[in-house]
């Protein structure tokens, strides 16, 4: 079997998705069958048509007049508007031939020459179909893609008058409180508007664009305007809910009001660094804020549902309507450049002081669960219709938070997230490789060894090893500091010896070993434990039976 048959017999295993659909050529498939489910794709996430597949995955094979697959491009080309290039492969299997055919994701509307527009989506039972795409959704996927601004369209309904003046006093008291742009300060209340792109002139009538309804509209307008509009804080005891809070004032207004209910569950205690107290939070306030803050900007104003604020046993989860942005993604979230579904509304926010210039809120939220020795913030939740991000409150690590800020005093500067990143998953894993890195850090190798040896540098990380096989752990001063020498001592790895009586005792136990084995009982990378094997495979001690990932040892009698 080749590779491209080793891929397809796997979509097929994995069944339909939101990526994948099944079409049945028993019957020949009508070409416009075949064009919905094309377009439904290509105005979703892009994916696969695999046409000689029955919907249970059962592969029946194509039809006659499907057997030349050559004629399958054009006609996809001649009958999509605009003119939609996909690739088709034919897959000769077991049970029959398909033809896998390749749908690129469009960053334009696409429909048939016939005028029908549909898009991927799921049925309540979960499984996924092709549904009508409606005009209400356009601006939500052209948002997603970047190539509109649904926040600084104006509002035809209302005129600068409509808008709330304590709104634009509370803009000023922002930009102050949180260091926004001071210059905005002196300018006069339409001036103000005009630099921040609150208002528009349209037609020489000034009118709100949504940003500026967003943030100085009366409530009553918010709600008739913007129904979608909606901000939920909830705290959570059990299955009790002690709060229950909905909002849906100017976007400030609520910040404050939401903020001052979370300020009232913060929780300190201090811990004596040097000549000075520190605060420790059971949650970080400027985490909360960024994430907050980015639930209201980004989020997808034309899709129904609230941003959620949740307090319960697990910690703050904060979940808003809309997936990531195009080009976002949990593989790309921490180096991926700064984009937003409402960009003016983004710019507004942050010349008001009220999230990260830089656009890199995603560190401080990072860093502000990282530094206390807490495990990094989760986005795993997250789907095409919702972001979420879950911070949990397990108890600080002093001395980890201890280790962070005599280092900060030492470099006279903040810890690089990199640093932190790696720290907290040294800290918890005890030992690890530059591959099991790369993942968390989001970065190239070279990057993350450079930041490695900034730290072995430090005295904060040993490594082990050479080449490929070097692995890393804490350093002896930082255990030695925290009290736990031998844990050091256990993470540093036992000498060749030690290891291989580990591995003897193992055999005698248990009769058998495994290279994996030797790896988790050894804390070994795979190079390493293939070292070990060899070397008492070399000293007739032990013997091999079977290879590569096959291979078992025993004892030799």
């Amino acid at each position: 079997m080749n590779t491209l048959e080793h891929e397809v017999e796997q979509l097929i295993a994995q069944g339909e998705s939101l990526r994948v659909e099944f079409k049945s050529d028993r019957n020949s498939l009508p070409d416009r069958e075949l064009l919905a489910a094309v377009v439904s794709l290509a105005n979703t996430e892009g994916g696969d048509v695999l046409l000689g597949v029955e919907d249970d995955g059962t592969v029946t094979g194509l039809h006659a007049n499907h057997r030349n697959t050559a004629g399958i491009p054009a006609l996809i080309a001649n009958k999509t508007n605009p003119s939609l290039s996909v690739r088709v492969e034919t897959i000769s299997l077991d049970k029959g031939t398909i033809a896998w055919i390749k749908v690129p994701k469009s960053r334009q509307l696409v429909s048939t020459s016939e005028g029908l527009l549909q898009r991927r989506g799921l049925m309540a039972d979960g499984r996924p179909e092709a549904v009508p795409f409606y005009p209400h959704e356009f601006v939500q996927r052209q948002s997603s893609l970047g190539l509109l601004d649904p926040s600084s369209a104006p509002i035809a309904e209302l005129t600068v008058e409509d808008l709330s003046p304590l709104e634009r006093h509370r803009i000023r008291e922002a930009i102050q409180r949180f260091g926004g742009d001071q210059f905005l300060l002196p300018l006069a209340d339409n001036e103000l508007d005009g630099a921040l792109g609150l208002t528009i002139d349209v037609e020489g009538v000034v009118r709100p664009t949504v940003a500026g309804l967003l943030l100085l509209g009366r409530e009553a307008d918010i709600r008739r305007l913007f129904p979608a509009h909606e901000v939920a804080f909830q705290v959570l005891q059990g299955t009790n809910v002690r709060v229950n809070e909905f909002f849906r004032k100017p976007l400030l207004q609520t910040f404050e009001e939401v903020e001052q209910l979370f300020r009232a569950r913060v929780e300190e205690e201090e811990i004596q660094v040097g000549l000075f107290r520190v605060p420790i939070p059971n949650f970080d306030r400027r985490a909360f804020r960024e994430a907050f803050v980015n639930a209201l900007v980004h989020r997808d104003y034309s899709r129904l549902g609230a941003v959620h604020v949740r307090l319960d046993d697990d910690g703050l989860s904060i979940s808003s309507p809309g997936g990531f942005v195009e080009g976002i993604t949990l593989q790309n979230l921490l180096t991926v450049a700064p984009r937003s579904r409402n960009p003016l509304l983004a710019d507004i926010i942050k010349r008001i002081g009220l999230a990260e210039r830089t656009g890199r809120g995603i560190d401080r939220i990072y860093t502000g669960m990282l530094r206390y020795g807490r495990p990094a913030p989760d986005y795993s939740m997250s789907d095409t219709s919702t972001v979420t991000v879950q911070m949990y409150s397990t108890e600080a690590d002093l001395e980890f938070l201890k280790m962070i800020l005599q280092q900060e005093e030492r470099t006279g500067g903040p810890m690089p997230i990199d640093s932190l990143i790696i720290l907290s998953r040294l800290k918890e894993e005890r030992r690890l490789a530059m591959a099991d890195l790369t993942d968390s850090v989001q970065k190239p190798e070279a990057a993350i060894r450079s930041t490695l040896e900034k730290l072995v540098e430090a005295g904060l990380v040993d490594p082990h090893g050479t080449g490929r096989g070097r692995t890393y752990t804490l350093s002896a001063r930082v255990y030695r500091r925290t009290g736990h020498k031998a844990d050091y001592v256990r993470q540093a790895g036992f000498d060749k010896l030690q290891q291989e009586q580990m591995v003897l005792k193992y055999i005698d136990v248990h009769g058998s070993i495994k290279r994996s084995d030797v790896i988790e009982l050894c804390r070994l990378t795979p190079p390493q434990a293939y070292r070990l094997l060899k070397r008492l495979k070399e000293q007739e001690k032990i013997i091999q039976t079977g290879k590569k990932r096959y291979a078992v040892y025993t004892r030799k009698t």
